[in-house]
């Protein structure tokens, strides 16, 4: 059946604008053809329902045009939302939310239930079929207990701090997701993973976005962010950096403060096998697909060399 014409509000000008960026993105569309796109989605462009709509369309036209992509996402405002509802306080240390038990019942509860299946509705409804689940189904994500160390300023000695059911990957089996995208499906994980000791681990969204990119050997780690991407000394953004530029720049000042972990991330994905690591603008309409179908592309890209 013949779909209806319906009378365009653009002018001929904008109509060939269209048709030209569309075929400006050909190129790009033959490039990336099969390859695994592994998302992290969070920040200021999960909270923005304008921007999770143009997300959701977004990550069905990679499918839809032949591309597999992968979500990995956060969810902290929920969880601190869901925290404050049900009046457990929470501590954070370097970022990381000290989680005890009755916490990481909570957290797996926000993350891997309603934030998770809300994600995947918002692809499924643009047109792809998503599938939402957590590291743990298919025991896809294995993590431990993630310590970190504090030096006291006066006494100069570390200790070691605590953080509970806060994990870090060991080992990511990409099968189901291997089955899923294979299937003609998206999957969208939450950051939640088993521990070989029975427990369940919450784990940072970056680091795992990270992890599962390494494993799949992503063609690209796409990091949504609230920042343009990695700023040299001047406040200007750097377009690209290999991993020891990266490096380089963390030991000389130049990437500071929440960026290094993020940066760390994208160089351990490089390392362990995908192709390229982007940190990108989350709030920019459109930020995955000017990543990839543009020649300028957005943000800072990190490769291996």
């Amino acid at each position: 059946m013949t779909e209806p014409r319906v009378p365009s509000s653009h002018s001929h000008h904008d109509a060939a604008q269209e048709a030209a960026i569309l075929a400006g993105a050909l190129p790009y569309l033959r490039r990336y053809a099969g390859d695994t796109i592994v998302v992290k989605y969070g920040g200021h462009a999960m909270g923005n329902a304008d921007l999770a709509k143009t997300f959701g369309r977004d990550i069905a036209l990679l499918k839809l045009v032949g591309i597999n992509p992968v979500v990995v996402h956060g969810g902290g405002p929920q969880i601190n939302q869901m925290l404050k509802r049900l009046e457990i306080p929470s501590t954070f240390v370097d970022g990381l939310r000290v989680t005890d038990a009755n916490m990481v019942d909570v957290i797996e509860m926000v993350l891997a239930g309603s934030v998770n299946k809300e994600v995947a509705e918002l692809i499924s409804r643009e047109g792809a079929l998503a599938v939402g689940i957590s590291g743990k189904d298919g025991k896809m994500i294995t993590a431990r207990k993630l310590q970190r160390k504090v030096r006291d300023t006066e006494s100069q000695i570390e200790r070691v701090l605590d953080l509970g059911f806060v994990g870090e990957p060991i080992k990511v089996d990409p099968r189901v997701i291997y089955a899923l995208s294979g299937s003609g499906l998206i999957p969208v994980i939450a950051p939640v993973g088993f521990g070989e000791d029975g427990a369940t681990y919450n784990i940072n969204a970056d680091t795992a976005a990270g992890a599962v990119a390494g494993a799949v050997h992503a063609t690209r780690l796409l990091m949504l962010t609230d920042v343009p991407g990695v700023l040299d000394a001047d406040g200007k953004l750097i377009p690209e950096l290999t991993a020891a530029q990266a490096m380089q720049a963390i030991e000389d000042g130049v990437i500071t403060g929440g960026m290094i972990p993020k940066v760390e991330t994208c160089i351990q994905a490089v390392q362990a096998g995908a192709r390229a690591a982007v940190i990108i603008d989350g709030r920019m309409p459109h930020a995955c697909l000017l990543e990839l179908f543009t020649a300028s592309g957005s943000g800072t890209m990190i490769r291996a060399e």
